[in-house]
């Protein structure tokens, strides 16, 4: 019954749009799952931190393609919520570094676990590598096109 309901949307959708979608619904299940965190797609930004401890807001700006304005309320959000901390840079007083705090170590694995409840539900699965590593070269070559222009 479901799959008659998006007939129409198969058969017209570009290909980005079952991307975006699918990053989406992944949020929309993780934020009904971790409902007292109240993150939603601020979620990860948290856990591109914690894989990147010592990056920068331009290093966000590259990877989710937000503007300046929008990571930077972000970051105030998730610092004011402790799960983040900003200092500023040694070498560039301008810039900050982005690190989790004990709270942020805390919360990535719960978020991780969710994830990976989410694709399992959803039928992703270790055969599906092949894909996950084609979609991660279209995406840097994405932002490779960006920063080039």
């Amino acid at each position: 019954m479901a799959d008659e309901i998006y007939q129409n949307i198969k058969k017209n959708s570009p290909f980005i749009a079952w991307i975006h979608n699918i990053s989406l619904n992944q949020q929309k299940y993780m934020k009904t799952k971790i409902q007292e965190l109240n993150l939603g797609h601020d979620m990860r930004y948290v856990i591109f931190i914690f894989d990147n401890p010592n990056c920068s807001q331009e290093d966000l700006l590259n990877m989710f393609g937000q503007s300046k304005g929008n990571i930077a309320k972000v970051l105030k959000k998730l610092e004011d919520d402790g799960l983040i901390k900003r200092e500023i840079n040694p070498k560039n007083r301008r810039k900050y570094l982005l690190t989790t705090t004990s709270k942020g170590n805390e919360v990535v694995p719960m978020i991780r676990q969710i994830s990976k409840e989410w694709e399992k539900e959803v039928g992703i699965t270790e055969d599906d590598e092949e894909l996950r590593k084609r979609i991660m070269e279209i995406a840097i070559k994405g932002m490779n096109l960006i920063n080039e222009n």
